[in-house]
């Protein structure tokens, strides 16, 4: 019996050509569609200077749009804005963090007399709001 063999059948033997596509990688989430790489320098860098504008969202936007670029090493230009905008929401959201748990556990038993000035549940009360007369 004879056997067949298929006449597209690979006869390289060498282990190391690549048979697969060449992989693209894009800066963004959406890629083909999103930005090129210079634009994504200009997005990055404005959405990390803001970061410090006392919005701090911007930098997990930043994370999150520029997903690829916080994962691989590629895109030198890009990824210090990125790696930045990740360090600085994370410590953000480790001081927002510590910042509510002392108020939500610690409460009076922790500030005191003190607790009553600290708090806004009870400003309805101090200027007067709560009297229907």
């Amino acid at each position: 019996m004879e056997t067949l063999q298929n006449p597209n059948a690979n006869t390289n033997s060498n282990p190391n050509t690549i048979s697969s596509p060449i992989r693209v990688l894009w800066p963004t989430i959406d890629g083909s569609l999103g930005l090129s790489e210079e634009e994504s320098v200009s997005y990055a860098r404005r959405f990390y200077k803001f970061g410090f504008a006392l919005l701090p969202f911007l930098w997990a936007v930043n994370c999150f749009y520029f997903w690829p670029v916080l994962r691989s090493r590629s895109f030198p230009r890009i990824r210090p804005y990125i790696v930045g905008s990740a360090i600085g929401f994370g410590v953000f959201m480790a001081i927002i963090s510590s910042w509510a748990l002392t108020f939500s556990i610690g409460g009076e038993r922790l500030f005191g007399p003190v607790w009553d000035k600290l708090v806004m549940y009870n400003l309805a009360d101090k200027v007067g709001l709560t009297g229907w007369s």
